[in-house]
């Protein structure tokens, strides 16, 4: 590919950009199928006859700001149950810190506000009440963001713009001198 791309723009620089939109259409149009990733703070398990995945929205919710927690709740078949009974106790650092009493959701799915107090690693115990009235425990690991999160990013980011920088740099005035007519 690199050859291919090297020789078009040795004899035919200005067909580069067609070219490049080509290759990408035919990139495209080849991919079967395509999904998104699944979320950083989302989990599923299955124990006994129900499936329970859970999500936050946004994906790593900031301290003291009020975040989603999506719930969906399916049988064995991949189903959505027609309702569930749900409760749900929240432990940071070994000690429960808050907690939601059970109630009855209709449908299978379930969303509700949360404001995470503290930064760092929360366990969501969901407990799942069966017909029997059995109580299921699931446990779910979610994370909130702390100020270190934003560092790393920045991080990354002035390293991508000054990687930029430096390969501009280098190749940046070769091909200038290439372009330029040559006086005789």
């Amino acid at each position: 590919m690199w050859l291919l791309s090297s020789l078009l723009a040795l004899f035919f620089p200005k067909l580069i950009p067609i070219a490049f939109f080509t290759f990408l259409v035919i990139l495209v149009s080849t991919t079967p199928y395509a999904s998104a990733h699944s979320l950083l703070n989302s989990a599923e398990s299955t124990i006994g006859d129900n499936r329970i995945q859970i999500a936050t929205d946004p994906e790593i919710p900031a301290t003291n700001q009020t975040a989603k927690i999506l719930m969906h709740v399916t049988d064995l078949d991949l189903k959505d149950v027609k309702s569930f009974k749900v409760g749900i106790r929240i432990f940071f650092d070994g000690k429960q810190v808050d907690g939601i009493p059970p109630q009855t959701i209709e449908g299978g799915y379930w969303e509700f506000d949360y404001a995470f107090k503290r930064a760092g690693n929360h366990i969501f115990r969901v407990d799942l009440y069966d017909s029997d009235g059995r109580i299921i425990t699931h446990t779910f690991n979610m994370s909130t963001q702390n100020p270190f999160g934003y560092i790393f990013f920045y991080v990354i980011m002035s390293g991508a713009v000054g990687l930029a920088v430096l390969v501009s740099y280098i190749y940046l005035p070769k091909k200038l001198r290439l372009s330029r007519p040559k006086a005789e």
